[in-house]
């Protein structure tokens, strides 16, 4: 099972704030646009950014402008124009950070949420 195995598809449309906290992982939740709808605390803490910094903020200009491009972003925005987004590769992020070598998985599930999940990887 790709990444993130802890979490199952059918059970992201019910996943509240204080379950995406308490994951080992980073979490972000955006709409069709980019626009951030849930943050978790990893992610907060791997980014530098506060999780109440990021509501209605989008992600990709916003929050993590190292993703606005075409290997990320463009990535993103072909999965939602097909309806159908799930990809999984790896990243290095680089903004309000050192350089952090991670795994990204976009995925866009039953509700059409769209989901970035984000693991550190060893290099």
């Amino acid at each position: 099972m790709p990444f993130p195995k802890s979490i199952p598809t059918n059970q992201l449309p019910t996943l509240d704030q204080s379950t995406a906290d308490s994951l080992d992982f980073g979490i972000v939740k955006v709409d069709d646009n980019g626009n951030v709808l849930l943050y978790n605390k990893w992610e907060s803490d791997m980014a530098g950014v506060p999780v109440a910094a990021t509501a209605g903020k989008n992600f990709f200009t916003e929050i993590a402008p190292c993703t606005n491009n075409r290997l990320f972003f463009g990535r993103f925005k072909d999965g939602v124009a097909a309806g159908s987004l799930d990809a999984e590769f790896n990243y290095t992020f680089t903004y309000k950070m050192k350089p952090t070598n991670v795994v990204v998985r976009l995925l866009r599930d039953g509700s059409s949420a769209n989901w970035v999940f984000v693991a550190k990887r060893s290099v």
